[in-house]
């Protein structure tokens, strides 16, 4: 192990400009998707973050279309998709209608707009708009995409009471009067730039375990809504790094010459936290914990 890490130290990993800009944007990334993460844990809407990634990845195939980054179609587009949703579905079971039919409908102009990219720009888009590429990350979109993180992370830190509140029971918070609807469309804005900041970084595919892996992970580990947090937002923190640490490594293993994807990496680590973490045993559930006042 030691070889190994002495290995890589010696390799040019901390020299490479591709590799610090990965390792910046995929702390933010993981960062901002696993305190958002903890919250759509509680609320019960890892699905909904499943739907911003595919309304994601139809923008981003549009903006490839263009001629403009990813990114752009993705954080457009999901945050299009997040606001609909919160705005149309009032009711849960309202919420689900208005969340297949965007997602029908997405879907079928992402195919569309793929479909136009590999014919006429680039024949790589699919894979790079479905799986990420970390390292392929314009140095130009980074600051963008680390600023949209810190503001995200603000927005959780400044919502945060009101908002375990509201997913906990809406009810007792609407008596003490917290506006439920506007903290549910402002938690989805903040959901949306996770789940598309995610996307860059693992692909529109993977994304969501990036946002429910860290954050299942730190529930089980903790009853604390705080704790559980920066223990999500520390185990993405780990499995990105780590991740984008052996797929660098992973350029001189068999068949050599090329490196293996981050994502898949990532995603295993997280499988892998997520498994260890089944061994710990579970604490009290949280929202009775809030009721209790002792959260």
């Amino acid at each position: 192990m030691t070889h190994w890490l002495h290995a890589i130290a010696n390799s040019g990993f901390f020299q490479s400009g591709q590799v610090i800009n990965a390792l910046w944007i995929g702390s933010v990334v993981a960062v901002v998707s696993g305190m958002a993460g903890v919250f759509v844990v509680i609320r019960g809407q890892s699905f909904v973050g499943h739907v911003l990634t595919d309304v994601g990845a139809a923008g981003a195939s549009g903006a490839f279309l263009i001629g403009l980054n990813a990114w752009y179609g993705f954080l457009s587009f999901g945050l299009l998709a997040g606001t609909g949703v919160e705005v149309l579905g009032d009711r849960a079971r309202n919420r689900d209608i208005a969340t297949g039919i965007v997602l029908s409908f997405s879907m079928g102009l992402g195919a569309l707009f793929l479909y136009f990219d590999t014919m006429t720009t680039n024949a790589s888009a699919p894979m790079l708009i479905l799986f990420g590429s970390i390292f392929l990350i314009s140095p130009a979109v980074a600051p963008l995409v680390v600023a949209i993180g810190l503001i995200a992370v603000a927005s959780l830190l400044l919502l945060y009471r009101p908002l375990l509140l509201s997913s906990v029971n809406p009810e007792i918070a609407r008596s003490k009067g917290v506006p439920v609807r506007m903290i549910g469309l402002a938690f989805m804005v903040v959901l949306a730039l996770a789940v598309e900041d995610g996307a860059l970084v693992i692909g529109a595919l993977l994304s969501t375990a990036l946002l429910i892996g860290p954050a299942a992970t730190a529930i089980r580990m903790t009853s604390r809504t705080g704790l559980a947090l920066l223990l999500s937002a520390m185990i993405g923190t780990l499995a990105t790094w780590l991740g984008i640490t052996l797929a660098y490594a992973s350029y001189h293993w068999p068949p050599g010459g090329r490196g293996w994807p981050v994502s898949f990496f990532i995603t295993l680590l997280i499988f892998v936290f997520y498994l260890s973490s089944r061994f710990v045993p579970e604490r009290r559930r949280m929202d009775k914990r809030l009721t209790q006042g002792t959260v």
